[in-house]
């Protein structure tokens, strides 16, 4: 659909998951003309992505302008105890910039951001991204209705993922959420006549995690967004333009690091291979979310048949325990059994305890200390008192702390490298009321070239499953009246919301982290009213959520 031109956008942010200058460098020449002129004709530079850099924890950081020990999301998951869930927007604390533009008298239309469902009020309109349902509750309430009746198909994810399709149907599905992303902005931006617009693209991120090699993929993503991008300034032609990316993304070449091993060989976690912990992300909800068992294989007596269907089992469980041995995740065993339509074969044939033959895992409540989630790149300690089955006693939480901090920075990876850059407390990378919620320990990985898993298999080291993962350096481009053509130093992720209010002329928050950009004038701060949302446990994300976590990766 064309959008009727309208005048009145006076601030468009663009955000492209995992841009770096280094993916726009391995692009053919005239992938990206949009993309290449803002960069080009404005200021631009490295961004510094927030710790952990991530999505769930990197995006809320950009749109807040606080770090997570203030907005209190440090991962996909959200632990209370050893149970978890999904974060979802009332686990951010703090105030998005488009709640604050509208205390401010401004109009804005978001979309596609992650982490944002369910959203709070504002003046405007706002469809969710990332970690939202399919069909997700949008502002105002029958906006998703209304979109999908307006411009045709609107979808979150890309339903060509799990359909046993080919690569290109997938690399079709990818394009076909791109276009539907700018179809439903540019709708939004007509319906609305904002002052402020905020797009987000994902499948610039999740081309390199599913096809890490496919140059072409990647170039079809990269180009889809940029037509879109250009389509947008075309219609709605703003006045100033904020290209942001949450991370980098490249290659991972030196080692995997399994830290759940290493803290197993050193006496610290306890491991056992027969709690509920599901084989494969279609378990996830089953198993660890419901509490019920995997099917086993019946046993019923039928002679010759059950023999032949127990020896098939022994097989099964044997390949499940090599392919594990190597670091093939359960989950990416089911996503591939599944694309050949053998997972529920597999599960009826295979006794759940034999399924389970090559997920050895950590018992939390046994162990003094463990990985929960690689995502949020830490070590957390089972605390008593803090925790429901503790062992650690506070007057020895420093002793253990401070052993761990020291045994993980001294540790050499086989070619003799450090494996970290940095191992600190948690109170030396965040600060803010939430600095609890975070890891015990957080760990950088040296120059996030080590893969971090959470995986207990038999070596502390290997080859990393992924061959690309996140890098601590995105992109920020910003160009208006009065930016000049030049390259900025120093940026980061936090910078980036003071920068926003800052061009539009909206005061800046007084608990912000980050700073406008040099080359915009940042406005006063102001003291905007405590956050008073979050603290909601409800489970709004759905096994489909899950499932597409587990298969690109971040859930183990």
């Amino acid at each position: 659909m064309t959008a009727t031109s309208t005048s009145g956008l006076d601030t468009l942010v663009v955000g492209i998951d995992a841009m770096s200058r280094d993916v726009l460098s391995r692009l053919p020449d005239g992938t990206t003309p949009t993309v290449d002129a803002l960069v080009a004709g404005g200021t631009s530079g490295d961004l510094e992505a927030q710790l952990p850099p991530w999505t769930p924890s990197a995006w809320p950081s950009i749109y807040t302008g606080v770090n997570p020990g203030k907005h209190g999301v440090y991962g996909f998951l959200r632990f209370e105890g050893y149970d978890w869930k999904i974060v979802d927007a009332t686990d951010v604390r703090e105030h998005a910039i488009w709640e604050l533009l509208s205390r401010e008298g401004y109009r804005s239309v978001v979309v596609n951001v992650p982490v944002t469902e369910p959203p709070a009020a504002f003046d405007g309109a706002l469809i969710p991204g990332f970690t939202a349902a399919e069909s997700p509750t949008c502002h105002p309430d029958g906006l998703l209705d209304e979109v999908r009746e307006s411009i045709g198909e609107y979808r979150l994810y890309n339903t060509q993922l799990t359909e046993g399709a080919t690569r290109d149907e997938r690399v079709d599905g990818y394009e076909e959420l791109i276009h539907m992303r700018g179809d439903a902005f540019r709708y939004l931006l007509s319906r609305e006549d904002p002052d402020f617009g905020f797009l987000q693209f994902q499948q610039s991120d999740t081309v390199f995690h599913e096809f890490p090699a496919d140059d072409d993929a990647t170039s079809r993503v990269y180009a889809a967004i940029d037509d879109e991008i250009a389509r947008i300034l075309e219609d709605h032609d703003p006045t100033n333009v904020v290209l942001v990316s949450d991370h980098g993304i490249g290659p991972c070449e030196r080692t995997e690091f399994r830290a759940n091993a290493f803290l197993r060989d050193r006496g610290y976690a306890e491991t056992a291979a027969d709690a509920e912990k599901p084989s494969w992300s279609r378990l996830a909800t089953e198993t660890l979310r419901n509490g019920e068992r995997p099917r086993r294989a019946p046993s019923d007596g039928m002679g010759d048949e059950s023999d032949a269907r127990a020896e098939s089992s022994s097989v099964a469980a044997r390949a499940l325990s090599a392919a594990a041995r190597v670091g093939l995740t359960s989950q990416r065993i089911g996503a591939a059994l599944a694309v050949v339509g053998l997972d529920d074969a597999v599960l009826r044939l295979v006794p759940g305890d034999l399924v389970r033959a090559g997920s050895e895992h950590v018992d939390f409540g046994r162990s003094q200390a463990y990985v929960r989630d690689r995502i949020e790149l830490g070590v957390r300690i089972n605390l008593s008192g803090r925790e429901p089955a503790g062992v650690v006693e506070p007057e020895a939480y420093d002793r253990v702390r401070s052993e761990l901090i020291a045994a993980l920075t001294d540790l050499r990876a086989p070619d003799g490298d450090p494996v970290f850059d940095a191992v600190i407390p948690r109170e030396d990378a965040f600060s803010g009321p939430y600095v609890d919620d975070a890891p015990d320990i957080i760990t950088v990985p040296k120059e996030f070239d080590v893969f971090l898993s959470a995986s207990v298999l038999d070596d502390a080291f290997g080859e990393p499953r992924e061959p690309w993962t996140h890098k601590l350096h995105g992109l920020v481009a910003v160009s208006g009246p009065g930016i000049p053509a030049s390259e900025t130093h120093g940026a980061h992720a936090l910078d980036v919301a003071p920068s926003v209010l800052s061009l539009l002329g909206a005061p800046v928050s007084d608990r912000m982290d980050g700073s406008a950009l040099p080359v915009i004038e940042e406005t006063d701060p102001t003291a905007y009213p405590p956050y008073a949302g979050g603290g909601d446990d409800a489970d709004r994300v759905g096994a489909e959520v899950t499932d597409r976590l587990s298969n690109l990766g971040y859930l183990e």
